[in-house]
């Protein structure tokens, strides 16, 4: 009897100590690259300053060869942008809750609500799956398979995730009215434009006279005006900053994958002009140093004279940390038990919990940048990312105890 509870607290503790291992293991890499990152952004050593961050931040280009080889295999996991929406919705919930119970400073309101509810939901993960898989006793099978299901899983995701950060991101951070974040913002004066060569309103003519060469002039006008009004839909929607590299690169894909002509030009093994997928593939390889590097570097500004507080700050780390992941555990525990989920796809579970833990987008950090509040971003940021090693340790080891 002794024997055979020794024997079964021996496999015990190897699966325990299993584990901790592939808890603990990916997120001291990736704690390891983001140092180095912050060490060569630093002021001492300072061989990645700004404008070479600006530069690694583009390195989102690189995500393309990956979404475009694989994204058109997992069109049917629908539940993967539906989490995305699901996890944004549960997240603000938790940071209106927590924003009005703490009462941060008069403008941080909403900052403090985005910076609870928005997770990282591609560069992280992606770094988590690719230090979990090249593992060869990793609990989900062949490395290989893996990183192909982890990496598209993720990259499925990520073009819902770009589309809420530049808009309801980019509107949820918006100064409040009439005010600014005192963030070295100026008021610029609007400058505004007179029709009709700016002739005073009371010296223009209520009819006048069209010959032909008017109406031509006309015509040209009208075509002017819907120019401009595509020109002013297009800047209002901000168009420009959510066509990024991923979402154009998820929108090629899901052309090409469905087209099964285009298919079998491109992306099959044995395909004509296959050198170029390849070619992709061997460019986005480069892709998870450039996000870890970048990472690091972004957090070089430290706390900084942050306005939010202690108390603010407190409470955004414990909302993200702490109080989104159960949420989410319990949202795709939901989603399993009504069929959502395929059945006996493991990986694809913990890509949905991973969506759910992760702590706040960095490029929610960039858009407070450009809203005024860069500052209190960065500081965020940083003790964020500074405490999302342990929780994420916790709550890792938490799914592998779920899943296997």
């Amino acid at each position: 009897m002794e024997r055979f509870l020794m024997e079964v607290s021996q496999k015990g503790g190897e699966s325990v100590f299993a584990t901790v291992k592939f808890a603990v293991l990916p997120i001291a890499k990736v704690f390891t690259m983001c140092f180095l990152g912050f060490l060569m952004a630093s002021k001492y050593i300072n061989i990645l300053p700004a404008s070479g961050r600006k530069l690694l931040n583009g390195g989102k280009f690189c995500e393309f060869g990956m979404v475009f080889l694989h994204f058109f295999h997992y069109l049917g996991k629908w539940f993967i942008p539906a989490n995305v929406i699901l996890a944004t919705i549960s997240g603000s919930v938790i940071g209106l809750i927590v924003a009005s119970i703490v009462r941060p400073p008069y403008p941080y309101f909403r900052f403090t609500i985005i910076h609870i509810g928005i997770g990282n939901i591609g560069n992280i993960p992606l770094v988590l799956i690719a230090a979990l898989c090249r593992d060869k006793s990793n609990p989900f099978g062949d490395s290989e398979k893996c990183s192909l299901d982890g990496n598209a899983y993720i990259s499925f995701g990520q073009w819902v995730g770009a589309i809420i950060l530049y808009t309801y991101v980019f509107h949820m951070l918006a100064p409040p009215p009439g005010g600014s974040f005192d963030d070295g913002e100026e008021n610029l004066p609007i400058k505004t434009t007179s029709v009709n060569g700016g002739a005073p309103e009371e010296h223009i003519p209520l009819l006048t006279l069209q010959d032909p060469e008017q109406q031509t002039e006309k015509i040209s006008t009208v075509r002017e005006q819907i120019a401009s009004w595509f020109l002013f839909l297009y800047e209002k929607l901000k168009l420009k900053q959510i066509l990024q590299p991923p979402i154009i690169a998820s929108i090629l894909a899901m052309v090409i994958g469905v087209i099964p002509f285009l298919k079998h030009l491109i992306l099959t093994d044995d395909a004509p002009l296959f050198f170029f997928t390849d070619s992709c593939i061997i460019l986005g390889e480069a892709m998870i140093p450039c996000i870890l590097l970048a990472l690091g570097g972004n957090l070089v500004d430290g706390p900084g004279s942050s306005k939010l507080g202690w108390r603010t700050t407190a409470a955004i780390i414990f909302g993200r940390l702490v109080l989104v992941p159960p949420t989410g555990l319990g949202i795709v525990t939901l989603a399993d038990r009504l069929g959502f989920l395929p059945k006996g796809d493991k990986m694809f579970k913990f890509v949905l919990l991973l969506q759910h833990t992760m702590p706040t987008s960095v490029l929610s950090g960039a858009v407070a940048s450009l809203r005024g509040c860069g500052r209190e971003a960065a500081a965020v940021l940083f003790w964020v990312h500074i405490f999302a090693v342990f929780s994420m340790t916790g709550w890792i080891m938490l799914y592998m105890a779920i899943l296997f």
